[in-house]
């Protein structure tokens, strides 16, 4: 299954983003990670086998840090588009 997981923290101090960062950087379940602007801090991109695994892998992610004010969990239900292609202009060569 895969997930998308919104993360924010108490309060966005520079060493707790850092310490998340690495954190997330060694999660095998963590596909992407994305620190973003607005109201959430950071945005998960997740796999996980069933939801029992996604339930340990929340445990562990809350559990470890105590900074995490709100997660809110996305069950992708169905993948419509997934591209890692970027849309670049074809340039000519004089």
């Amino acid at each position: 299954m895969t997930v998308l997981v919104l993360i924010s923290f108490e309060r966005g101090r520079t060493d707790i983003v850092d310490r998340f960062k690495r954190a997330i950087c060694k999660m095998s379940e963590v596909m992407s990670g994305f620190y973003v602007t607005g109201q959430t801090d950071f945005v998960l991109l997740v796999t996980a086998n069933d939801m029992e695994d996604y339930e340990h892998f929340t445990r562990r992610l809350v559990r470890d840090n105590p900074d995490i004010m709100r997660f809110e969990t996305m069950v992708v239900l169905d993948r419509v588009k997934a591209s890692f292609t970027l849309p670049m202009a074809s340039f000519a060569c004089w």
